[in-house]
């Protein structure tokens, strides 16, 4: 039998006897996930406002029965007192105090808003929204028509939550740890248990050690992948519109950056917790800053060029480029190239470095 898939089928057997290295390469990403997919789930809870009406009028009524309307609002009534207390405990949102002059045809009434002004999300969507009934409460009045009607067309756009924004970027840091573990601490693994020296007397030869190693960390992260995307597609109704095919393109070709790199981290750390401190060095700056929990253009201005190159965001704008727009291997042909770029440098470095005679001593 050829000695690679004899070494591929060697090592697959030893991951599949390691329980724990596959609960927990499933178990991250999975739970982040799950996590955002059930906080994501439902519908956002409408605000709670109070309103004291001083005037107890059929226009103050109908003004309040335009708010009530609302479904981003649950108004509840009372007093001005009683009201301001429940602001200050938090229980709601803001209190709208309309005066007792709120009748017949009032002209230049101030309508008092008892908030807390550091809630500043809650200050900027309610106050227009009040503004805007009491515009519609005035045009009313006057009997006057508005200038302008919005015409409604449905394109039948792509809805995407944050949840689809989210799963191709936990794919893409799954695939980065799955390779570089499977390279990088193998290799200090093998050298503490001597398995390097005697496969160094074997007929075995360098190359078919490595392709074995890479072929089978590649079934596993296509394996893995699979099943994170399966979850998310089916438990979690994300939405995916693009081609498999244009998807395990990129899966393939990031899983090669980052088992390259892990050779190379293998090659010249010595312990187990040389790799650890190095493999959190290289990948955890990538995490944060490819763009996998918010966009890169977010990012400060001083920092997106600097992210923008990471290997990790390459693979990253791929996956997240085919999952939620449809696109394929040529329109997102700059990631591939970029892609491309940083797996001949990293094959580059893991060839300088990784010499069977010194790697396995």
């Amino acid at each position: 039998m050829n000695l690679t898939l004899v070494m591929t089928k060697v090592f697959l057997k030893i991951f599949s006897r390691d329980r724990q290295a596959i609960i927990f390469s499933l178990i991250f990403p999975l739970l982040m996930m799950l996590a955002f997919g059930f906080f994501n789930s439902g519908d956002a809870e409408p605000i709670a406002i109070g309103v004291a009406d001083n005037a107890n009028s059929p226009l103050s009524r109908s003004f309040i029965a335009s708010i009530d309307a609302n479904p981003l609002f649950n108004v509840a009534g009372g007093t001005e007192e009683s009201l301001r207390v429940q602001v200050i405990n938090g229980n709601i949102g803001l209190t709208l105090v309309i005066p007792e002059e709120f009748r017949g045809n009032p002209a230049n009434i101030d309508l008092r808003v008892l908030i807390d002004t550091s809630q500043t999300a809650q200050m900027n969507t309610v106050i227009p929204l009040l503004q805007q009934g009491l515009v519609e409460v005035e045009r009313d009045l006057r009997n006057l028509e508005p200038l302008f009607n919005l015409a409604i067309e449905d394109v039948e756009a792509r809805t995407q939550t944050y949840l689809d924004f989210l799963v191709p970027g936990l794919l893409a840091m799954a695939l980065m740890q799955i390779a570089m573990g499977g390279s990088g601490f193998n290799l200090v693994e093998f050298r503490r248990k001597g398995i390097l020296k005697r496969l160094f007397v074997t007929p075995i030869q360098p190359k078919n050690f490595i392709t074995g190693l890479v072929l089978s960390r590649l079934f596993i992260v296509l394996l893995q992948l699979s099943i994170l995307l399966g979850i998310a597609i089916l438990l979690l109704d994300i939405t995916f519109i693009g081609n498999l095919f244009n998807l395990y393109v990129f899966i393939i070709l990031g899983t090669t950056i980052f088992l390259s790199l892990g050779f190379c981290l293998g090659s010249l750390a010595k312990t187990q917790q040389a790799i650890m401190a190095m493999n959190m060095l290289l990948t955890w700056p990538q995490m944060l800053l490819s763009g996998i929990f918010y966009p890169i253009d977010a990012m400060p201005e001083l920092v997106q060029p600097l992210a923008s190159l990471l290997p990790l965001s390459f693979v990253v704008n791929g996956l997240r480029g085919v999952a939620i727009e449809g696109a394929n291997v040529i329109t997102l042909l700059p990631n591939v190239i970029g892609i491309l770029v940083w797996t001949v440098i990293a094959l580059g470095f893991a060839i300088k470095l990784f010499n069977w005679k010194e790697v396995a001593t």
